[in-house]
C-alpha cells in the first residue's frame, strides 16, 4: 500500500485526507481524522464545515488515480475537479475527534479524461450512518504539462 503523499501531489496544508486504506481500478478509500489542526477547523463549532467534504472526495479521486499509476509503473498526472451533482450532507460539521472514511467509485470513464465518480463519506465507528453522498466529475488530461506554468 502507498502513504497518501506518494499518491496524490497535494502537500500540507492543503493535503486534506490522512492514508490511502484501499484501492483498485475503479474504487478506493481514505480516511481523515478531524482533530484541532485539521484545515478548515472551526473552534467555536468543533469541527470541519460538511461542505469541505467535496475537497476530501476530491482528493479520495486522486488517490485512486495515483495509486493506479503508481502500481502501472508509471507517473502521476495532474487532475482536475470539474463539479459535482447532489452534494447531500447529512450533517453540518464533521465532528472533532471522527474518523472519516471516503469512498470513491468510477461509474464512467471516457477517451477524453473525463470520470464520474460515485463518492461517500461515513464516520469509521458508524459506517452504517451516510454523513454526505455526492456524484463527483474530474478531468485528467493525458498530458497536462499545458497546464501546469512553469
Amino acid at each position: 500500500m502507498y502513504n497518501i503523499e506518494e499518491v496524490i501531489k497535494h502537500r500540507k496544508p492543503m493535503r486534506l485526507v490522512d492514508e490511502l486504506i484501499s484501492f483498485d481500478e475503479e474504487n478506493a478509500c481514505v480516511s481523515v481524522t478531524i482533530d484541532e489542526n485539521s484545515e478548515f477547523y472551526q473552534v467555536e463549532r468543533q469541527g470541519v464545515p460538511s461542505y469541505i467534504g467535496i475537497e476530501y472526495m476530491a482528493q479520495a479521486i486522486a488517490a485512486q488515480a495515483g495509486a493506479n499509476e503508481l502500481a502501472n509503473g508509471k507517473n502521476i498526472r495532474l487532475g482536475f475537479l470539474l463539479g459535482t451533482r447532489k452534494y447531500k450532507p447529512s450533517i453540518n460539521y464533521f465532528d472533532l475527534d471522527t474518523t472519516l472514511h471516503i469512498t470513491v467509485k468510477r461509474l464512467l470513464i471516457d477517451a477524453a479524461g473525463l470520470s464520474v465518480f460515485d463518492c461517500s463519506i461515513v464516520d469509521k465507528a458508524q459506517p452504517e450512518i451516510m454523513l454526505a453522498k455526492a456524484k463527483v466529475n474530474v478531468y485528467q488530461p493525458e498530458d497536462s504539462t499545458e497546464y501546469v506554468s512553469k
